[in-house]
């Protein structure tokens, strides 16, 4: 049996990449894969390379670097050793882009009838956006801030609304990006830069200014901005992992202020829960399952198109060229033979 896997090969520089297919060894489960979601922001700044050297990112992205951490498909084979998972289960694991793929049986997360395959393919990034709302630690009422309003940026916003947010002020020069924001609970929108709407957020919170401000633009000119917008003693979440981080730069009344910055990151789980931190990747996975279906939370508005993933070239062409009209962009593996 042959294997289809996206592959980057160097900068800009993409392969369908024909491979064998292994066998699940123990306590592996073997997956067909039916549709995977491309992390735009992640996934481009691999692609293009877009990071200074030395960073976590240049150490992680060498070539061959297999992409995609987002996937959903069907057990086909099952690993000795492994229970509760068993062939033409539905899963969703944090796979990269291919047509079959290898999961440790724990990272499988079994997908309700209810959720469609391309709304389970945002798990991963429900996952990450969960880090970022638990470590804001929110209160009932938080006037909350969102800067970049790409892909995390919209999961946070609908996060916010479920916390019980007051306000929810949307920060994002690209209209398309705030309308969809405004969709999933943004009370404000401003088309404008952090650094420009201090004013505004002060006139919105009654001069306080926000409770939680989130930089989930992974830029570093945005970060003090962010640091602007926040209150005394208030939270300033970094969700977006810069790829040029030696470029953030504190403001200087962060001390003064006795703000509290707070980064979060995909690998700040635990493996294993346990009454000190129970919130694993796979009980995450489950609860943002639970809101999609309750109709609590809303990513069918946020995928814009999808690829047969046999073109995937033209997706991350289009990422590139059309970066603040794109949002969900999925590749479909059902057609691959």
């Amino acid at each position: 049996m042959e294997n289809l896997a996206i592959v980057f090969t160097g900068r800009e520089q993409l392969e369908l990449r024909h491979e064998s297919v292994r066998e699940p060894g123990p306590g592996q489960v073997l997956i067909r894969t039916r549709k995977t979601l491309i992390s735009t922001g992640t996934e481009c700044i691999c692609f293009q390379r877009n990071f200074a050297p030395g960073t976590h990112w240049d150490r992680w992205v060498q070539y061959p670097f297999y992409p995609g951490y987002s996937a959903v498909g069907d057990v086909v084979a099952v690993g000795s050793g492994v229970q509760g998972l068993a062939a033409g289960q539905r899963v969703a694991t944090r796979t990269p882009h291919a047509h079959y793929a290898l999961a440790q049986a724990e990272q499988c997360v079994t997908i309700p009838e209810d959720v469609t395959d391309e709304e389970a393919t945002w798990f991963a990034l429900g996952c990450i956006v969960q880090i970022g709302v638990r470590a804001a630690e929110h209160r009932l009422g938080d006037d909350v801030v969102v800067i970049g309003l790409g892909q995390l940026g919209q999961l946070v916003v609908q996060y916010a609304r479920l916390n019980g947010a007051r306000q929810i002020v949307a920060i994002d020069p690209a209209t398309a990006r705030l309308s969809l924001a405004q969709k999933g609970g943004a009370t404000t929108s401003l088309a404008i830069g952090a650094t420009e709407a201090q004013g505004a957020v002060r006139d919105l919170t009654g001069g306080r200014l926000a409770d939680v401000v989130y930089d989930v633009t992974g830029h570093p000119a945005a970060f003090p901005g962010a640091l602007g917008l926040a209150r005394r003693f208030g939270t300033v979440v970094l969700l977006g992992d810069a790829g040029s981080p030696h470029l953030q730069h504190l403001t200087g009344d962060v001390v003064t202020r006795g703000l509290r910055i707070v980064g979060a990151h995909d690998t700040h789980p635990p493996v294993v829960a346990s009454d000190h931190a129970s919130w694993t990747h796979a009980r995450m996975a489950n609860l943002f399952f639970t809101y999609l279906a309750r109709g609590q939370m809303n990513v069918a508005a946020l995928t814009s198109c999808c690829f047969d993933a046999r073109d995937a070239a033209d997706a991350y062409a289009l990422l590139i060229a059309r970066r603040e009209t794109v949002m969900g962009v999925l590749l479909d593996w059902t057609q691959v033979v």
